[in-house]
């Protein structure tokens, strides 16, 4: 697990359940949060969820699941590049529809 927190941009806190293998973990310089429940994880599971919903590839079947490494970073780039686009206009917006895919273009 140290060796995927290496792996990844580091954050300055970092919050999950009481599981024991979190507490082996070295984050400094962050702060780690053991949380009894999960009111500081929901956002995380919520962007979770519109991974594996706008994403076919995350969703936990064996022929959705990408095993190209490299296709699947591209893939969540590609989400998270509308997603943020998309969550932009619906502060700018926030009456009118904002669907992720009016969010989406291609270079000509």
């Amino acid at each position: 697990m140290q060796d995927i927190l290496y792996e990844t941009v580091q954050g300055s806190s970092y919050y999950s359940d009481l599981h024991s293998g979190y507490q082996t973990v070295l984050y400094w310089p962050a702060v780690h949060y053991p949380m009894p429940d999960k009111s500081e994880t929901y956002s995380v599971e919520g962007d979770n969820a519109e991974l594996r919903h706008y994403l076919a590839r995350l969703v936990r079947r064996s022929r959705c699941f990408s095993r190209c490494e490299k296709a699947l970073r591209k893939a969540i780039k590609i989400f998270v590049f509308a997603f943020n686009r998309r969550q932009l206009y619906k502060e700018q917006y926030p009456k009118y529809p904002a669907h992720l895919i009016d969010f989406m273009y291609s270079p000509i």
